[in-house]
């Protein structure tokens, strides 16, 4: 069934959307991320985006990749900016299409400041973030009432790529029942001992979601001590997320995805 008339707003030439494009799943795009992609003249997409959400951008659209990888050569931030502020002045509808959400440890805001900088007209599409699609994916709720009325999303690495030193360990640990780690794999080992020496059980559950919400999903379920072991023994990769809290235990009852039987068998 089409669906009825929208009144969406207009991508004019010259301006920038910020847009979230999902942990993967193109069906986790939002109706704005959609029109974005059908009416953009360039998408400049991350190293995060499903290429069957990219297949979605509209046949004349260009693609052009900004993506940057932890520990691979990627283009710097200040060039990405640069290179928006350059097309929306040629008077291009510029999508810079992020995995995820573009406000959530995306530097979507370091991007809408560029560009505020420089006078371009821009909006923001939120997305759906790794830690609540992914998590959703995997059978485990962000929160639930019985176990967590609060929730933490920290960053696995500062800007320059070794554990953010500046976090307040101690009181992350006791601060919030439920963790969600972001780009957490290259240093779980150091994350896992802070959290212990900071308060949190060794034997506290921990599941790591990686490429969540694609056909390639794997979910791995251990314990705070055991995490950075068994993701190196199962070769985990990444993009992963890493939940730590009793939240986890509920995937053995909620796996809705194992369940599925239209889903990939991989998407495990």
């Amino acid at each position: 069934m089409e669906l009825p008339p929208l009144d969406l707003p207009e991508f004019a030439p010259g301006s920038v959307w910020l847009v979230g494009a999902g942990p993967g799943d193109p069906g986790l795009l939002s109706l704005l991320a959609l029109h974005a992609l059908r009416h953009a003249d360039v998408v400049v997409y991350d190293a995060l985006v499903d290429d069957r959400i990219l297949a979605l951008a509209r046949p004349e659209a260009v693609l052009d990749f900004a993506g940057k990888r932890g520990g691979r050569p990627s283009p710097q931030q200040p060039a990405i900016s640069g290179r928006l502020v350059q097309l929306a002045r040629a008077g291009r509808r510029v999508l810079r299409l992020k995995g995820g959400d573009p406000f959530v440890f995306g530097r979507g805001g370091e991007e809408a400041l560029a560009l505020v900088a420089a006078g371009i007209p821009f909006r923001v599409v939120p997305g759906i973030t790794a830690a609540i699609g992914g998590l959703a994916y995997a059978g485990i709720p962000a929160t639930h009432r019985s176990i967590n009325s609060a929730v933490t999303f920290v960053t696995g690495h500062a800007s320059d790529g070794e554990p953010p030193d500046g976090l307040d360990w101690t009181a992350l640990a006791k601060g919030a029942p439920v963790l969600v780690l972001y780009m957490a794999l290259k240093h779980l080992d150091a994350i896992a001992r802070r959290l212990i020496a900071a308060g949190r059980r060794p034997d506290e559950p921990v599941a790591v979601v990686s490429k969540a919400t694609t056909p390639a999903q794997r979910v791995l379920v251990t314990t705070l001590a055991r995490a950075a072991a068994d993701v190196a023994a199962a070769s985990i990769e990444p993009p992963a997320i890493v939940a730590v809290g009793e939240a986890v235990r509920l995937r053995a009852s909620l796996d809705w995805l194992a369940a599925a039987p239209s889903e990939p068998s991989a998407a495990r």
